[in-house]
């Protein structure tokens, strides 16, 4: 039998990874401050990022003083407390307390201490509950028959369409794409057999492509129906994203300005003394701060962000292969779901190539509660690779 030597050590990688991140979001909210001062006053948004940096170095350190096999034990909780804090913004309680901003009941203002969106939270509470079904599924039933798939492939969708449901009814589409997100990339390692994965992808790609085609050849019916359902935001953004010149002052200005703003940067940007925000681009420090990277610094700058985020996503594959315990892979493959959707939708949507869904840009974005969520996963993936278990004869 293989001797087995735990070799706990920090990876330093990941960890300087997320430095270059954080110095390239406080670095780029601080370019924006004249800008944001203008339209938020009160606010110093590069000073607020450095404190949830630090709050969420805080709460990596927490993280790593236990052995990560415990969320196993408390799964069911994070997932519970997730699901009624989704719960009570349904129901809009307390009141004072529960916030709609520009639309969307997904907050909760806190005296004293700010907003918190529990949706970024549902994300990581998700994956460590989808992470237990999986594992526990698969010890109780180490044979794979097809019933036994479908019965765990029953158990991941039920759990995963409690939050989607409530995150439709705020309204969060972002929200909803990353949990499906999620969901897919840890079915596709569950175990559960390729046929039937197969069989269901397909089927959902059969359905995208019909609700397209039905949109854009019977545009009119389709917002009607959408309206009726009270879903008028998503036909909005689809006819905005297909037609942006139609809606120029509507659901596109965004659109528009960004990819002015974008294409304004050409090879290597306007530069920080040279830069003026032209572009008036709304969420310029949150959903659309790829746009002020890609205006100041240009494509080398943008090429190297996106640079970043693949060696991030490369050394989060890397780590789930090593890593020999399920538990473990199964919640470093949801946290890879989460960062590479949310980085392909972020600056996709900020250059046309798909729908504006209002998602931050991880890591970079300003965001106390999204910021908070990413550390966490982050702190979550630390504390895996601190207690890999490596084999004699292992090739690694």
């Amino acid at each position: 039998m293989a001797e087995e030597n735990t070799n706990s050590k920090i990876d330093y990688t990941l960890i300087l990874i997320i430095i270059a991140l954080a110095v390239i979001s406080i670095f780029t909210l601080y370019t924006l401050h004249p800008y944001l001062i203008e339209k938020y006053p009160l606010s110093t948004y590069y000073m607020s990022q450095i404190k949830w940096y630090i709050v969420g170095t805080v709460a990596v350190v927490i993280i790593m003083f236990f052995d990560y096999d415990r969320l196993r034990q408390v799964s069911w909780a994070f997932y519970g407390l997730g699901v009624i804090a989704l719960l009570m913004l349904y129901f809009h309680f307390p009141p004072g307390i529960a916030d709609n901003v520009n639309g969307a009941w997904g907050w909760f203002q806190i005296p004293g201490f700010g907003s918190l969106q529990p949706a970024e939270f549902m994300k990581v509470f998700l994956i460590i509950f989808l992470a237990h079904i999986i594992v526990a599924h698969n010890e109780k039933y180490p044979e794979h028959t097809v019933k036994m798939d479908l019965w765990l492939l029953a158990k991941i969708g039920l759990s995963a369409l409690v939050p989607i449901f409530f995150l439709t009814q705020q309204p969060d589409l972002g929200g909803v794409l990353v949990l499906t997100s999620i969901t897919i990339c840890m079915i596709l390692v569950s175990g559960i057999k390729w046929r039937i994965i197969i069989s269901i992808l397909g089927g959902l790609l059969i359905s995208v492509v019909s609700i397209v085609v039905i949109y854009i050849s019977f545009p009119d019916q389709v917002n009607e129906f959408l309206y009726e359902k009270d879903l008028q935001h998503v036909g909005d953004r689809f006819n905005a994203w297909l037609n942006p010149d139609e809606n120029s002052q509507g659901d596109a200005y965004q659109l528009l300005r960004a990819m002015l703003a974008i294409g304004s940067g050409q090879l290597s940007g306007k530069g920080v003394s040279d830069f003026e925000v032209a572009y008036k681009i709304p969420e310029y420090h949150t959903d659309f701060i790829f746009t002020s990277i890609a205006e100041q610094f240009g494509f080398i700058g943008s090429s190297i962000v996106i640079t970043i985020y693949f060696l991030l996503i490369y050394r989060l594959i890397h780590i789930a292969l090593k890593c020999n315990d399920p538990f473990g892979s199964y919640m470093i493959t949801g946290i890879i779901g989460m960062f590479a959707f949310q980085v392909f939708q972020n600056i996709g949507m900020s250059i046309q190539l798909l729908p504006i869904t209002g998602l931050p840009l991880p890591f970079i974005s300003y965001g106390g509660s999204s910021t908070l969520t990413y550390m966490l996963a982050i702190g979550i993936v630390l504390n895996i690779y601190y207690h890999l278990k490596t084999y004699m004869f292992d090739e690694s």
